[in-house]
């Protein structure tokens, strides 16, 4: 089973061709940008027309659709999902896309105006991929790898198996969704409607990416709140709110930040501060992927804040917590870790090395685990996201598109 590369590189051209970059200050709405919901309909009439069935858009933007058994009927449904938004860490609206062929290790110009300059000092990892066929973009916007290339491959393997109905697999379901980008994406899916019994998400990174572990996250609030007076009669008077949440931060484990840890370390980190003297608000994230050691960060903070009161005065700090995903392994671990070898199976089976590596970060997959469908994450074959230097591997992508095509047939072997 082969996709064809320019087949792969003309769909992913047309996908990124829609600016559909999410807006995180826009939470009153879904999708929270218009252009998501364009490209939305074009994926659902396209699925159409490539032989899908039950196609279906939502107002939201969710599409979903099903390409059914062939020949198989004992086997588990199997699901892939990737979402149509951008980040809105960068533009990606007017993407002009470039292939290097053949790309010989150098540093590469992506706009002669600047010049901007891709330099392998910078992102020594291209390296990786010397000799091969890369895309890039013209330096003033991102790519859309993340996750176009993740749709792509979806798209392009459902075409195949169509086109190959001597290719025996069970019902399979597709789900594309707005707002990941955001932290949305999963708020509207419908797991029951969706009616698979796994599914992979493909929106990893590099070659051979694949996930199944990832950080418990918290992202509580702490308020302040202090004491406003003159600064000529302040003595003994004032409480400076920025004065505590600075002495907050202080308090935090020194070494215990993002910037200090990798792996499985765990971290707290300050995201954001705003406020005065009466008042700040400071907006925290807590990650771990010990379910045990989360618990004792978020109790650690409660610890920091009943002594800051008992200094200052009850009151003067107060949590609000804000649990926003688990480490899906306790979902995968628990019964469920055949998905995980149907993936590598389906990886080797087109010549690629599983890379099985922790997230330090979420994805999907994690919240979709814990509401009752699990949900592993797939490379894409990108790199650099969220930036002006991201960058494709066309090899990369086109074996994307095989594994999910290796995982639909692997799955027809299995039992429900």
């Amino acid at each position: 089973m082969e996709l064809e590369m320019d087949v792969l590189v003309k769909r992913f051209k047309d996908y990124i061709s829609f600016d559909t970059q999410s807006d995180e200050e826009n939470d009153k709405v879904c999708p929270s940008t218009p252009g998501q919901l364009v490209l939305a309909k074009h994926l659902a009439e396209e699925l159409k027309e490539i032989g899908l069935e039950e196609v279906e858009l939502d107002n939201h933007g969710y599409v979903m659709a099903t390409l059914p058994a062939n020949g198989v009927t004992e086997a588990p449904v199997v699901g892939f999902i990737a979402h149509v938004d951008t980040s809105p860490d960068a533009s990606g609206a007017d993407i002009k896309p470039q292939i290097v062929k053949d790309y010989d290790g150098k540093d590469v110009v992506l706009n002669e105006n600047g010049p901007i300059v891709f330099s392998t000092k910078d992102f020594p990892e291209v390296l990786k991929y010397k000799g091969q066929d890369i895309m890039f973009t013209d330096g003033t916007t991102l790519l859309g790898a993340d996750d176009k290339a993740g749709v792509t491959a979806i798209v392009s393997a459902m075409e195949y198996l169509v086109k190959h109905p001597e290719i025996k697999h069970g019902k399979i379901r597709i789900g594309f969704t707005p707002d990941e980008e955001v932290g949305r994406s999963a708020d509207r899916f419908d797991v029951k409607k969706f009616a698979a019994d796994f599914a992979y998400t493909i929106d990893g990174g590099e070659l051979g990416g694949l996930e199944y572990e990832n950080f418990n996250a918290a992202n509580p609030t702490i308020t302040f709140h202090g004491r406003s007076m003159h600064t000529g009669s302040a003595k003994g008077k004032m409480i400076n709110a920025l004065s505590v949440a600075a002495e907050w931060q202080q308090m935090l484990p020194a070494g215990e930040k993002p910037e200090y840890t990798e792996g499985y370390e765990g971290f707290y980190q300050v995201h954001k501060l705003e406020g005065g003297v009466e008042k700040c608000t400071m907006h925290m994230l807590i990650r771990d992927h010990d379910r045990q050691k989360f618990e004792a960060r978020k109790a650690m903070l409660q610890t920091i804040a009943d002594f800051l009161n008992a200094k200052y005065g009850e009151g003067t700090v107060e949590i609000t917590p804000h649990d926003v995903y688990y480490n899906m392994l306790e979902k995968i671990a628990d019964g469920n870790m055949y998905v995980v070898e149907l993936a590598k199976q389906a990886m080797e089976g087109c010549g690629v090395t599983p890379d099985v590596q922790p997230i330090r970060g979420g994805t999907d997959g994690a919240r979709l685990s814990f509401m009752g469908l699990p949900c592993p994450n797939i490379f894409t074959g990108g790199a650099n996201f969220h930036g002006r230097f991201e960058y494709l591997p066309l090899e990369s992508l086109k074996k994307a598109g095989e594994t999910v095509l290796g995982i639909a047939v692997g799955a027809a072997a299995l039992k429900k």
